[in-house]
């Protein structure tokens, strides 16, 4: 049986993540529409709403399915997350969706939720998996890439529309979870550089 990542390094993010969405939810509908992604307010410089957006919610359904993705993804990858480690994920992938969605998806107005940057955080740290050699990371991977094929060719699941009470943002996914694997990539990039860079000053 695998041991679940419980000690407060690794599960510190994802319970403040959790946390700000439910105080946030419970602000009411006052809080949505100020925090809420929308292109028009944004068109007129209201910019918090391009990481704000990703914490809102529809309904508590819609949190709820949220929550659940998030503490499936911090079940299998949260060995990968520091705190801060984990938040500025949260942060860049947020903002690359919604990023993503303005320049992108201009005929979607409104955008709420977590699942655009769940699903970069799912990239990362299967991306993750992957550098620490362990093999479920492959499988993970690609099925998140199935997942993502399968929502632009047939598009979102009418049922998850009906509970959330919106339609569901599939380019959103998507802009997330690119915006993950150039995350990695940036990371890795990085990590070998500094260790090239040590390298040669021991030498």
């Amino acid at each position: 049986m695998v041991a679940l990542p419980v000690k407060p390094q690794f599960s510190l993010g994802p319970l403040i993540l959790a946390m700000v969405s439910i105080a946030l939810f419970f602000a009411g509908q006052s809080m949505t529409d100020l925090l809420a992604y929308d292109r028009y307010a944004l068109q007129s410089m209201e910019t918090w709403r391009l990481i704000s957006g990703n914490l809102i919610h529809t309904n508590g359904y819609h949190l709820v399915l949220n929550l659940v993705g998030l503490v499936l993804l911090w079940a299998l990858h949260g060995e990968h997350y520091r705190p801060v480690t984990f938040l500025k994920l949260f942060i860049w992938c947020g903002l690359g969706t919604s990023l993503g969605i303005y320049f992108f998806s201009p005929q979607l107005i409104w955008y709420v939720g977590l699942s655009g940057a769940l699903h970069g955080i799912f990239v990362w740290g299967a991306c993750m998996d992957i550098l620490n050699k362990v093999r479920s990371g492959w499988l993970l991977l690609a099925g998140v890439a199935a997942k993502l094929l399968f929502e632009q060719f047939q598009g979102s699941s009418e049922d998850v529309a009906s509970l959330i009470d919106a339609s569901v943002a599939i380019d959103a996914h998507l802009y997330g979870a690119v915006c993950g694997a150039v995350l990695f990539l940036l990371m890795w990039l990085f990590t070998l550089t500094a260790d090239f860079i040590a390298a040669r000053r021991k030498a």
